[in-house]
């Protein structure tokens, strides 16, 4: 049986429990970083903000700053403004679709600020959760429309067109307010925050770039062409762990389409047998009892990404280090599907081979990186 969590247990500095059971699998506590509440994106395709700004919720706690609930849809709504205005200029040759990148939060600090989740909601719809399904289809049908020009060329009205839209679902975007009896711009408030957006870097490890240079991903939620940080896989996984043992919160961009991933159950895991080697009775039980897993090597890795069994999919925030009955390491991983959303209160505990397996790119802090790695980086 499940163990179930309060949302008062997932709001402490850390959570006060040193076994945890999920499923068949028996959790000691090696370290649970500080997390706001479990959030819930509902329909639409904008983990990347959500996972950006628990990220970054975190990292505020971090750094000692106050507690502020973040606005994801203030990233969102400038994101998809951004988004569609290179669209039209790139003749329609670019891409357009609500997924996004880690960086897309970096880029919208850095151009227009940030906002609490108070000040911007991002539901001016008549929904009480986050549906995005209309808003998506006006967006995309008109922008292709503003692409096909049917009087030859664009008149002077298209940017206004985009930004109605955008304000008629989401709101529009306050230029100042008021934050605990204290008036910001949203680029005051995030210097208010104390967050540097140039201290932010994205790590990968693929072969089909040099190692210890930074690469433009491969992926097509990135389109901005933001850079990420190429290094060996043994390298990523030290790093990784010592990120989250040394208190920093990591973003992890991951594939969840893969069979070995499962919210319901709270569990990523890599079985030995490839799934299409397993008979269905295998492939039934593989979350009924802890198995032993995949060791993942660079080449392993790197062929799911070619082959495109990995896909760029979800955004997620991983929070903090486990290890099982057998003493293997498990990620802590933060979801934004709602603290509801499955028996160990919208967390998923995945496997160090799954993470070293699935992960397009993380994001940490500059500081994360082992200083020896440093000097290795061209």
């Amino acid at each position: 049986m499940l163990k179930r969590f309060s949302l008062t247990l997932l709001i402490l500095i850390s959570w006060s429990f040193a076994q945890t059971t999920v499923g068949p699998y028996q959790f000691s506590t090696i370290k649970n970083n500080e997390a706001s509440p479990v959030d819930n994106q509902f329909r639409t395709y904008t983990c990347w903000s959500f996972s950006s700004l628990s990220f970054f919720e975190s990292e505020l706690k971090r750094l000692g700053k106050p507690t502020v609930n973040l606005s994801e849809m203030y990233v969102v709504r400038n994101t998809y403004a951004a988004k569609a205005r290179r669209y039209i200029r790139m003749h329609g040759n670019s891409t357009f679709a609500p997924g996004g990148a880690f960086y897309d939060a970096i880029n919208i600090f850095t151009s227009h600020g940030i906002v609490p989740e108070d000040v911007y909601a991002g539901k001016d719809y008549g929904e009480k959760k986050h549906i995005h399904t209309e808003m998506d289809a006006v967006l995309e049908a008109s922008i292709k429309a503003l692409v096909t020009n049917p009087n030859g060329r664009l008149s002077s009205a298209w940017p206004q067109v985009i930004e109605g839209i955008l304000d008629a679902y989401l709101g529009e975007v306050p230029e100042s307010f008021n934050w605990e009896g204290k008036n910001y711009t949203p680029k005051t408030f995030l210097q208010y925050t104390g967050i540097q957006p140039e201290d932010y870097i994205q790590v990968g490890s693929y072969t089909h770039h040099p190692f210890y240079s930074k690469f433009a991903l491969e992926v097509p939620d990135n389109w901005t062409n933001s850079l990420v940080l190429n290094i060996p896989l043994d390298e990523f996984a030290k790093l990784l762990e010592k990120a989250v043992t040394e208190g920093y919160p990591v973003a992890w961009a991951t594939d969840v389409s893969d069979k070995g991933f499962s919210h319901k159950n709270g569990l990523a895991i890599v079985p030995q047998n490839e799934f299409n080697e397993m008979k269905k009775a295998e492939l039934d039980s593989i979350f009924a009892k802890p198995i032993s897993q995949r060791i993942i090597t660079q080449e392993m890795r790197q062929k799911a990404f070619d082959n495109y069994e990995t896909q760029d999919d979800h955004g997620m925030h991983i929070t903090g280090l486990v290890k099982d009955q057998n003493g293997n390491t498990f990620y802590i991983v933060k979801n934004s599907y709602g603290a509801d959303s499955n028996d160990c209160g919208g967390y998923v505990y995945a496997s160090e081979s799954y993470v070293l397996y699935k992960t397009t790119c993380i994001m940490v802090h500059k500081d994360a990186i082992p200083a020896e790695l440093k000097a290795k980086i061209k």
